[in-house]
């Protein structure tokens, strides 16, 4: 007897077994099409599964894994409505650090308007130059969240000499001392104060727009703000205004509000550097996020539990 698990994507995925008996994975292409007796669904961050389409699932399902960390394009209370089990993959620390602090190095030493400066001949422009940048060694770093993300960016901040504060919903002493990073909780006073900051929180409904006009209004004249976290914590617009205002000095984002769509305010102005969400798009993590989607669907199938469970958001 197979277990069948329904995807919302084809993923190259192996068959693996899961007490004693094969996993077949069907993709689908919307969950009224997953077949009664399906015990788990799986999905990525493009995938929304609004209140709607959870409805859709057959009352067999009992989990929702998600391969990636953020699972705010689910509906948290429609899943737990339901009784439904949510998993993610934690296994995107590392690469999605490497990831912001390389889009805060090509914020700061404006890399993209560099390239485009050499790509368009200006170089051998007589009296012409590339654009003058800004240092990052040394410069102050703020942290908008503190979980393993902001932590591994913290750490690598040590190498560059910068002194590193952190807002977080709670303290945490151990990894202050891990990574030398002092806690701030006033968030408004940790923009004020930062020369540098990088976005690691969760999109939860009290984390949407949470940088606003307000909060960049009282940031350093020519801060750099970088978010590889979720592109609606961040009230695109407003940003686009301080960019225009000299107020931010420049952006680098990974992750966009109503992405793949992009806002053409920020597509188009040359201080912003752009990468189409992928924190995570490196062979070796993508390989570790399939392994890891694969031990949470074996280890619910074979106990009742995954081995990453999600705790459902409360209003």
């Amino acid at each position: 007897m197979t277990h069948w698990v329904t995807l919302a994507r084809p993923l190259p995925l192996p068959q693996v077994m899961a007490g004693g008996r094969p996993v077949r994975f069907l993709p689908v292409e919307s969950t009224a099409q997953v077949p009664p007796g399906t015990l788990v669904h799986c999905v990525t961050s493009l995938d929304r599964l609004d209140a709607r389409a959870i409805a859709a699932l057959p009352a067999s399902v009992r989990l929702i894994a998600n391969i990636g960390v953020g699972t705010d394009a689910i509906d948290h209370a429609a899943a737990r409505a339901r009784t439904i089990a949510l998993a993610n993959t934690p296994v995107v620390t590392e690469d999605t650090a490497d990831l912001a602090f390389a889009l805060i190095l090509a914020a700061c030493r404006r890399l993209g308007e560099g390239a485009r400066f050499l790509r368009a001949g200006h170089w051998t422009d007589a009296g012409a130059g590339p654009p003058l940048s800004a240092r990052v060694h040394g410069r102050s770093l703020g942290l908008i969240g503190f979980g393993a993300i902001g932590q591994a960016v913290a750490r690598r901040a040590q190498g560059f000499a910068m002194p590193v504060r952190y807002w977080n919903r709670t303290r945490r002493p151990e990894a202050e001392t891990a990574t030398a990073a002092g806690f701030e909780p006033d968030l408004a006073k940790l923009v004020e104060t930062s020369d540098i900051l990088s976005i690691h929180a969760a999109l939860t409904p009290q984390t949407r727009g949470l940088v606003d006009a307000r909060l960049l209004a009282a940031a350093r004249p020519g801060a750099v703000l970088v978010n590889t976290a979720r592109g609606g914590i961040v009230d695109e617009d407003a940003l686009c205004d301080a960019l225009d205002s000299g107020r931010i000095g420049a952006a680098g984002l990974d992750v966009f509000d109503g992405e793949p769509r992009i806002n053409p305010r920020l597509l188009a102005h040359p201080a912003v550097v752009l990468t189409p969400h992928i924190g995570s798009a490196t062979v070796e993590c993508r390989q570790d996020m399939a392994q890891r989607l694969l031990a949470n669907v074996v280890t619910f199938l074979e106990t009742g539990a995954p081995l990453d469970p999600v705790a459902a958001e409360t209003p």
